[in-house]
């Protein structure tokens, strides 16, 4: 499984168990790894966040 297929499958579990609200979870998981200093989490949750938002722009959530 590649990285870009990995974040994808996070994506679509934070679609899946967070629906319209999976950007509040996204943005708190940031905020925790910001106050904990971990660049390299922050910048995965960037790029799940980046994916739901394809998600959301195509219309998974109803």
């Amino acid at each position: 499984m590649t990285r870009d297929q990995e974040l994808w499958g996070v994506a679509l579990w934070v679609e899946k168990t967070h629906g319209a609200a999976g950007s509040h979870h996204i943005a708190e998981q940031i905020t925790r790894l910001a106050m904990e200093g971990d660049e390299q989490g922050i910048a995965m949750w960037r790029a799940v966040a980046n994916r739901y938002d394809q998600l959301m722009a195509k219309g998974a959530i109803n």
